[in-house]
């Protein structure tokens, strides 16, 4: 599987209005996430390291105790078990995130490729 058609993936709710499709490897994982108006991601943290780029839209996201407002084409890198938040700022957007390791969690929801 070394080329990916994201939309031969089942979308999964992650919140209400925040969809994800999300293959993976043996290391790292890749999340293209949809993000509606008005939807939020909630606070939470994890063990894996997390990075990610703003591809559509904008966004506001916190990481730890920093807000940053993001436009498209910055980045971010977010350390394991870091407390961090994100939502779309005036209208939709679409953002990638990696993780590594790969999220165990994710990967039961996410292993629905459509042939």
């Amino acid at each position: 599987m070394p080329f990916i058609n994201i939309k031969q993936y089942e979308p999964v709710e992650l919140a209400p209005g925040a969809r994800a499709r999300t293959p993976y490897g043996t290391n790292l994982m890749l999340s293209f996430l949809e993000l509606d108006e008005g939807s939020l991601i909630p606070p939470h943290k994890h063990p894996h390291e997390q990075g990610g780029m703003l591809l559509e839209g904008n966004m506001e996201l916190t990481i730890g105790d920093e807000t940053r407002h993001c436009q498209p084409g910055d980045m971010y890198i977010i350390p394991p078990n870091t407390l961090h938040t994100a939502k779309p700022i005036d209208g939709p957007a679409v953002v990638l995130d990696i993780f590594s390791p790969v999220r165990e969690d994710y990967a039961e929801l996410f292993n629905k490729y459509i042939p």
